[in-house]
């Protein structure tokens, strides 16, 4: 029998076994960099000429591998392996399905820093994101192991005399997973496994930045002795191979983690049926955020600071979780961002193989660009307090940047920028705080500093977020414990790593027999 769940510890690093053990899985890695990697098609390995290269963003001369691209010929394939997989896989029992998730995290467990090591290469993690990025992986493979064999069970209902009734779930069919470079790992795992171990299958189109990171674990699904076509790796383009997948009419459900624009796209396209589907795909989409803390005029200001620091620059602010906008009441506005801004300039910036960096780079030149074009548009809006530096010379850095002073309607108070950029804006009061806070479209996590305990139950009801936290930084959030998901265009609130995630990957089923 399993033991009950809780999370995977997060490795100290002021270990100096640990420290050291770290550094000997960041050599291993570098040994295998550069290396091919095959589609992977019904259990079958599939190289193509067309192909994905993953570059280091810390040192964009690096290649970290190449991948094999699918084309719509493939993504074919692809689709039909896992629909064929599917008429057997459904009927497997799903403790044996719940144990080979088990088995994977104790795969993954075993080599934990190797493949912190493969994120720090590929995502650009420092060492603590990366240490967390694995930890969550594990997370959720010993979590839904655990959900699946309760929802097993079925849920109770009433029975009349003479009849019996019976509500369980079953699985819907083929998926198709859409994961993020962000959450490399994580998300990755998660959004694979919760399809897998609903007796589904999966089309497995990771993040064209990320894609190695994923063929490992792809590699160690295998290993744990999930059946071919059960799950499929095919890395390719999203106009090519993503809308391909998502209106194909074998496609029964899509799970996505990324931008708003994509999410809506995809949510959009889903919802056409196509000839010969006879079935509504169902979507889950988490789109991203523009995520405040708040500070009350009662608060612990140094808390607020550092809250306010480590929602915004941990990763670069490259979290959907982000807290990207600091909202404060005037009284202790000043103080706040005097305090803020000390810490941000004792932040090191580099590469993330040195564990003395707090921030690494961010993914790549677009994203490099795009944020700089924000800080730009911040410069004007705002008063530049520190940071607003990049230097793209051998990786993509930028300086943690606070800009102060900022109408709640600016436009770098209300767009997701996903880089290391927050926004300061002066609150009248609490009401007031409030209002700025729900002011923009997205709703995914929120914080609020205060000792105040009728503003901390006013935010409860009025703080429109899926994912609120007091007296604490607004990410972090550890499956189980904190079942993640928005509100309003940050997503379907579909709660991952909570009770109810799995069943959304299923159909519920009334069995009625009289006797």
């Amino acid at each position: 029998m399993l033991q009950p769940y809780k999370h995977e510890p997060f490795t100290d690093f002021t270990v100096e076994a640990n420290r050291k053990a770290f550094e000997e899985a960041l050599g291993l890695v570098e040994k295998e960099l550069g290396k091919e990697y095959p589609l992977i098609i019904n259990g079958e390995r599939v190289t193509t000429e067309d192909k994905i290269q993953s570059w280091n963003p810390a040192r964009k001369d690096q290649l970290v591998g190449s991948v094999s691209k699918a084309n719509q010929d493939l993504a074919e394939k692809a689709i039909q392996s896992a629909d064929e997989a599917f008429q057997t896989w459904r009927n497997v029992n799903p403790e044996e399905r719940a144990n080979i998730l088990v088995k994977a995290a104790a795969i993954i467990r075993r080599r934990k820093h190797e493949f912190s090591a493969w994120l720090v290469h590929e995502a650009g993690k420092p060492w603590k994101e990366a240490d967390a990025d694995t930890a969550e992986a594990i997370d959720f493979l010993e979590y839904y192991a655990r959900q699946m064999i309760e929802l097993n069970r079925g849920k109770e209902i009433l029975s009349r005399p003479g009849e019996q009734n019976r509500y369980f779930y079953t699985p819907m069919g083929v998926t198709v997973t859409i994961s993020p470079w962000n959450f490399a790992l994580a998300i990755m795992v998660g959004s694979a496994v919760a399809p897998i171990v609903t007796g589904n299958t999966v089309v497995l189109k990771p993040a064209s930045t990320t894609p190695v990171v994923a063929a490992k674990f792809v590699e160690v699904l295998e290993d744990a002795g999930l059946p071919k076509g059960v799950i499929n790796y095919v890395p390719g383009s999203g106009a090519e191979v993503g809308d391909y997948l998502v209106d194909h009419p074998k496609t029964s459900l899509i799970t996505f983690t990324g931008s708003k624009d994509v999410g809506v796209r995809l949510y959009e396209r889903a919802a056409v049926v196509r000839p010969g589907q006879n079935h509504l795909k169902r979507v889950i989409v988490e789109m991203g955020g523009k995520d405040t803390v708040v500070v009350d005029r009662d608060a612990d200001l140094d808390l607020a600071a550092e809250s306010i620091l480590v929602s915004a620059f941990g990763f670069s602010g490259q979290k959907c979780s982000a807290g990207s906008r600091a909202v404060i009441h005037k009284d202790v506005y000043d103080e706040v961002l005097e305090k803020t801004v000390a810490l941000a300039k004792n932040l090191t910036v580099g590469d993330p193989t040195n564990r003395d960096n707090y921030m690494g780079p961010v993914i790549d030149e677009k994203a490099f660009e795009k944020i700089m074009s924000y800080i730009e548009i911040g410069k004007k809006e705002g008063r530049l307090m520190t940071g607003g530096e990049g230097d793209s010379s051998t990786g993509f850095f930028i300086q943690p940047t606070i800009i102060a002073d900022l109408d709640p309607e600016a436009v770098i108070m209300q767009e997701e920028i996903f880089g290391p950029v927050v926004a300061f804006s002066k609150a009248n009061d609490f009401d007031h705080a409030l209002e700025i806070a729900n002011n923009t479209e997205y709703g995914l996590t929120g914080a609020v500093i205060t000792r105040n305990r009728a503003h901390i139950e006013q935010a409860k009801r009025e703080f429109h977020v899926g994912n609120l936290y007091f007296n604490r930084n607004c990410t972090g959030a550890i499956v189980g414990y904190h079942p993640f998901g928005g509100f309003k265009m940050s997503g379907t609130d579909s709660k991952a790593g909570g009770p109810d995630y799995l069943a959304l990957h299923m159909q519920a089923k009334t069995v009625s027999e009289m006797y």
